[in-house]
């Protein structure tokens, strides 16, 4: 008598991984549509020979979108979506495998990788002149002021010059990197009148001015280690007359009268002379003319 036995497959055996942990650091400049994990590194294997079938999802909140697998029967990482390092510097991908659809009525094993995920910043962005102010809370664009500032004619100055909002200074945007960088004048200083500190940002002058003037400066920052990101800042100097007094009053108080029951914008009357408006005068004697 010949029995024949056949031994059926039982699907009694989870996929495994052979890296259930990973970690990649990913420039924050990648191209989207770039593997991030190869395959290799993720397929699991499952001792039953069951066709695999992978899902991935993000742990971190915000994350979701920017990394995905090629398909469901492929676990390589992609790129999905171009990265912004204020937005995130860091996330956390499960990926999982199953032996069986995730629409499958029959009982299905399951085993779980943990690929970890951190986004390193680039060098993306220009310098920034300060104070500035971010756009709509953007913290990817920040729109700084002119600055400005007075120098007296014919005068030499040996310090730097004080200007508004604050001095000449620029950062590096990128924090992390925090490139130093590098000052110059690339327009409007006529004469050479003015230089400044590659170093420090401070301007001086070279020489005096004779004559009242205005200069439209243009001031270059530069990032030493990539010349190519570099902004433009205005810096406008005004030539003056110089001021040796301050202003005074002509009085040092000044009485006058109200009536009840007048509307608001109402002149205001010299005390003792109802039918004159009280009128506050100030004198320079830098302008005796004036």
């Amino acid at each position: 008598l010949e029995i024949i036995v056949t031994i059926l497959n039982e699907n009694d055996n989870s996929p495994v991984f052979a890296q259930p942990n990973l970690t990649r650091h990913v420039p924050e400049d990648t191209k989207v549509d770039t593997a991030i994990v190869a395959r290799e590194e993720l397929s699991a294997s499952d001792a039953d020979l069951d066709t695999i079938y992978y899902e991935l999802t993000t742990t971190v909140q915000d994350t979701d979108g920017y990394f995905a697998i090629r398909g469901v029967n492929n676990p390589e990482i992609y790129l999905q979506k171009a990265l912004d390092y204020d937005k995130f510097n860091s996330t956390t991908l499960l990926l999982y495998a199953r032996d069986r659809p995730v629409t499958s009525p029959d009982p299905t094993n399951t085993a779980t990788a943990t690929i970890t995920i951190i986004i390193k910043q680039s060098d993306t962005r220009a310098p920034w002149f300060l104070p500035c102010t971010q756009l709509h809370n953007d913290s990817s664009v920040c729109i700084s002021s002119p600055y400005s500032g007075r120098i007296n004619i014919s005068e030499m100055s040996m310090d730097p010059l004080l200007l508004e909002p604050g001095p000449i200074y620029a950062v590096d945007p990128d924090y992390t990197i925090s490139d130093r960088i590098m000052y110059s004048i690339v327009g409007g200083n006529r004469d050479e009148v003015f230089s400044v500190d590659a170093d420090t940002g401070n301007l001086t002058m070279n020489k005096i001015v004779a004559s009242p003037d205005s200069f439209l400066l243009q001031v270059m920052a530069t990032q030493v280690s990539n010349i190519r990101k570099y902004s433009v800042a205005t810096v406008e100097i005004k030539v003056i007359n110089k001021s040796n007094f301050p202003p005074y009053f002509e009085k040092g108080v000044y009485n006058g009268t109200v009536f009840v029951g007048l509307p608001r914008r109402s002149f205001v009357y010299q005390a003792g002379d109802p039918s004159t408006p009280l009128v506050i005068m100030a004198m320079d004697q830098d302008f005796p003319d004036v």
